[in-house]
């Protein structure tokens, strides 16, 4: 496979609040300059949440792009691409849950969609919660609940939960303690 790839420029389309999507000129093997969409992220953290009977704690939320609610272990954005991942799983644990926890360890990373995104998720599980309160942004509705590890894996199966992270966290959890 060749193996000469060279990114000639990256135009900004458009600066969002969460992404900027560019369209880059890259000159590929055969010598064509082919133009592929790219959409820059500041990556994000996520967490599993192991309370002291072993159950995972959820965020249900409403999600725009997919017009519904959804079962999701908590994560949320970087707030610039200097800040550590574990201090964002921490700060993302806290304000979404209601708890925090100082025994944060690192389970996986991942590439959500590695074709046009640069988006990183760092994937964290945490230890003996301790219960504060939630600390929501001003336009987060967030529920939370308590489930056992095979009843998210019932609901993967039955295509209730199909949130990425929170299918590839709980598949590397489960692989790592179970």
């Amino acid at each position: 496979m060749a193996e000469k790839y060279n990114r000639i420029k990256r135009e900004l389309v458009h600066k969002g609040q969460i992404i900027e999507i560019y369209k880059d000129y890259v000159e590929i093997p055969n010598g064509t300059v082919a133009q592929w969409d790219f959409i820059g992220h500041k990556g994000a953290a996520a967490v599993i949440p192991i309370t002291k009977e072993g159950k995972i704690l959820m965020v249900k939320q409403y999600r725009n792009a997919i017009d519904r609610f959804t079962i999701e272990i908590p994560a949320g954005g970087l707030n610039s691409i200097e800040e550590a991942m574990y201090d964002c799983a921490s700060r993302e644990l806290e304000e979404e849950t209601g708890f925090k926890s100082s025994n944060l360890e690192f389970l996986i990373s991942l590439r959500t969609t590695v074709a046009f995104c640069n988006e990183r998720i760092d994937v964290f599980v945490a230890r003996d919660l301790i219960k504060t309160c939630q600390n929501l942004d001003e336009d987060e509705f967030v529920d939370v609940e308590a489930f056992e590890l095979e009843e998210l894996y019932d609901m993967i199966f039955e295509g209730k939960i199909q949130d990425a992270k929170t299918v590839s966290a709980l598949f590397a959890y489960k692989a790592k303690y179970c």
